[in-house]
């Protein structure tokens, strides 16, 4: 009989106990750890590489969904969750299951079932899933990135510009430059169009924080931000920024 590790991530003691007693039942599954917030989650995960997780969504610090983005390899994940079922609809085709709390064992046992019947897990899965959360607009107010060890949360309004950087996207704030493993299209489609613009491919600029405009060359031009930094400006990007300055 294969074992399979199991984490459990949830803020609230009782709703990890509960998830305990039903595992009970089933020989075949180990727990490996108990974390009480996604920052826990994410070192237990890069610790133990279990096979499923039972993670909650709403929780203190980072969410479910902030913590995946922050795993290379996630294992497949069962939510349990007290977010309203009709906003789990859109991740129920990417995760195993999701159990809304309060659940039932026979509920319990069908999540787990599927899971058990199931393996292995497609890899492209967690990618798919995390592109539906990053739609829900409770995604837009924060950006989460890892930096060594550490794990920092950056408040849109601290967000100066947005660079391109390979493969990954240069967050810019007064605090330091910041890698996220996403792409500017991604972005640009999260970010509020009102308070944040694509100037250029490579550059997504925070319109408070313009200075001036100054041409250059070839109908383009170099904004001036209010840190000193000079962005680039493509001659799209200039039409979008007249649009959002009424200019």
């Amino acid at each position: 009989m294969s074992i399979k590790t199991v984490l459990i991530i949830d803020d609230e003691p009782l709703a990890r106990s509960i998830v305990q007693e039903y595992l009970m039942q089933y020989p075949q599954i180990t727990v490996v750890q108990e974390c009480g917030d996604g920052f826990e989650g994410v070192k237990a995960i890069i610790q133990h590489k279990p096979d499923l997780i039972f993670l909650d969504v709403q929780m203190p610090k980072i969410n479910g969904f902030e913590m995946l983005e922050l795993v290379d390899q996630s294992p497949s994940v069962i939510f349990t969750t007290a977010f309203d079922e009709y906003a789990l609809k859109a991740f129920e085709a990417h995760a195993v299951d999701y159990l809304l709390k309060p659940f039932s064992k026979e509920r319990f046992n069908k999540a787990v079932d599927k899971f058990l019947e199931n393996q292995p897990k497609k890899p492209e899965t967690t990618t798919a899933l995390l592109e539906t959360a990053a739609s829900s607009p409770a995604q837009h107010d924060r950006i989460v990135v890892k930096t060594g060890t550490k794990i920092k949360v950056i408040p849109i309004q601290e967000v100066i510009y947005l660079e391109a950087a390979d493969d990954y996207v240069n967050i810019h704030t007064a605090g330091g430059a910041f890698l996220k493993n996403k792409t500017m299209s991604f972005f640009e489609q999260i970010l509020d169009s009102k308070l944040f613009t694509r100037v250029h491919r490579s550059y997504i600029v925070r319109v408070e924080q313009i200075v001036r405009i100054d041409p250059y060359e070839k109908e383009t031009h170099i904004l001036i931000l209010k840190s000193g930094a000079k962005i680039p400006v493509s001659k799209a990007g200039y039409a979008k920024l007249k649009l959002v300055l009424g200019i």
